[in-house]
């Protein structure tokens, strides 16, 4: 295929290289604002609340977002996929939106009932007997049920600024209770925590806006070619590369929230509140990064799928100076922790907690770690290794947790700092070798411009990772 070939496929796809870069920007400023607006939550949160307190906010908001991330992605990814695919064809999608909402909605009763359920435990073990955190959690899942399904719905119907604005307002709306109580409006932990409930229930009020516009959102009918690639795709043949984006979204939960979910069992929520403080360091430019991540992959598969003369190797070229970006901004953070690492800590989180800079360190170079990790996973994502790779990152989170809970350190905060770095250069490790030996599925490659590339892209945007 030439470069022109590769091209016009991608407009074939119903995508343009514009379209391309206009996406990219929306998720690159929704992303960042979004991870912004997120931290400036927490930050007025540890301002405002006792350590303990904030602590069991930290808790329900790490229980919620590890439970919608595994619970409705496959929703959000089957509409942005089927949504896309039938309009490519011509074809109305209410078959695939029925089927949604069906499968959506016994994912949400069924979660709701084991939560009704196991409400003793969950209130009790997890949210130290907080009646209110417990409602919140519960609710706050709910609700993201519909917030999930909005996202898949404008995706497929590529309504990427009302996507933008959706996870946008998602942040406006939580931090607002936040800084309620901070001004003096509302008080104490349960109007914080009310925030997490408030973010995905009024966000979707930036919905509406695509009906009113949906008659004019259809693409332009795809070329014959186009046409037949489509009528040749099924639910089966994309089962398995769905199921494996899944588990590595799962796995980047469990590496950025399973410490403190730890820690809390074996500390209390004060300790979960610190930990959790503690793992900011790599949440922080994971958000900003997203922008990166997400645009990268389309440039990759283009090069990859190209067979023009050097295509290959500015595949790899472009991969090395995103490493190196990373090392380099890994580098400057390293020496600001090194400078005053424990004092900036108190300055973003109070001085409520101490921190170690030994352990602020390790995390630093763990961020590091993983930002490569992430880096190298979208390029094995282009050369068609998703599989190969969701099982490197499903054995890394298993590590991760399993030294968390087992490793022969009594120190809580360093084992779980020592884990974390120690899991993402075994994770990069095992990525890399993928990655420069690929052996590829077909199947498994996103073509430029198509539903499954788009939904590769999207998969990274999530606002708890």
């Amino acid at each position: 295929m030439t470069g022109e070939q590769t091209r016009a496929a991608a407009a074939g796809g119903g995508v343009s290289s514009a379209e391309y870069g206009r996406t990219a920007s929306f998720l690159a400023i929704g992303v960042g604002l979004t991870g912004l607006i997120t931290y400036v939550y927490f930050f007025v949160a540890s301002h405002v609340l006792s350590v303990t307190d904030y602590g069991e906010i930290a808790v329900v908001w790490s229980a919620v977002f590890i439970t919608v991330s595994t619970l409705y992605r496959p929703v959000d990814q089957l509409l942005s996929r089927h949504i896309s695919e039938n309009l490519a064809k011509g074809e109305p999608p209410r078959e695939p939106i029925r089927v949604a909402i069906r499968i959506q909605l016994g994912l949400a009763v069924g979660f709701a009932a084991v939560a009704l359920i196991l409400r003793g435990p969950i209130e009790d073990g997890l949210l130290s007997g907080n009646e209110t955190l417990y409602w919140v959690f519960l609710l706050a899942v709910l609700f993201y049920a519909a917030s999930y399904f909005a996202r898949g719905y404008l995706a497929g119907y590529r309504r990427f600024g009302l996507f933008a604005t959706m996870i946008l307002s998602e942040s406006v709306f939580r931090t607002s209770f936040a800084v309620l109580v901070a001004v003096g409006l509302l008080s104490g932990q349960s109007a914080v925590a009310i925030g997490i409930v408030a973010a995905p229930s009024l966000s979707l009020l930036v919905v509406p806006a695509v009906f009113a516009r949906r008659a004019r959102s259809a693409p332009p009918p795809p070329p014959p070619e186009a046409k037949r690639k489509a009528s040749e795709f099924s639910i089966g043949s994309g089962a398995g590369f769905v199921a494996a984006v899944l588990v590595i979204m799962l796995g980047e939960q469990i590496f950025l929230n399973a410490g403190p979910l730890i820690v809390r069992g074996l500390e209390g929520a004060a300790a979960a509140g610190f930990i959790f403080n503690v793992l900011m360091i790599a949440r922080a430019p994971l958000q900003l990064f997203q922008a990166v991540s997400t645009s990268i992959l389309p440039h990759l598969t283009s090069l990859h799928a190209s067979a023009e003369e050097g295509s290959e190797e500015e595949f790899h070229r472009s991969v090395r100076m995103v490493l190196a970006a990373i090392a380099a901004f890994t580098a400057v953070v390293a020496l600001a922790v090194l400078i005053a690492g424990p004092q900036l800590m108190q300055l973003a989180f109070s001085d409520k907690f101490s921190y170690d800079r030994g352990g602020l360190l390790l995390v630093t170079l763990g961020m590091g770690l993983y930002l490569s990790s992430v880096t190298v996973n979208q390029a094995c994502l282009a050369q068609g290794q998703v599989r190969r790779a969701s099982a490197r990152w499903a054995g890394c989170a298993v590590f991760f947790v399993a030294w968390c809970l087992a490793a022969p350190i009594g120190e809580e905060f360093l084992r779980v700092e020592i884990g974390f770095a120690a899991a993402a250069l075994l994770l990069l490790g095992l990525l890399f070798l993928i990655y420069r030996r690929p052996h590829e599925r077909p199947e498994d490659v996103p073509t430029a411009g198509s539903e499954e590339e788009l939904e590769a892209r999207l998969a990274a945007v999530d606002e708890g990772a």
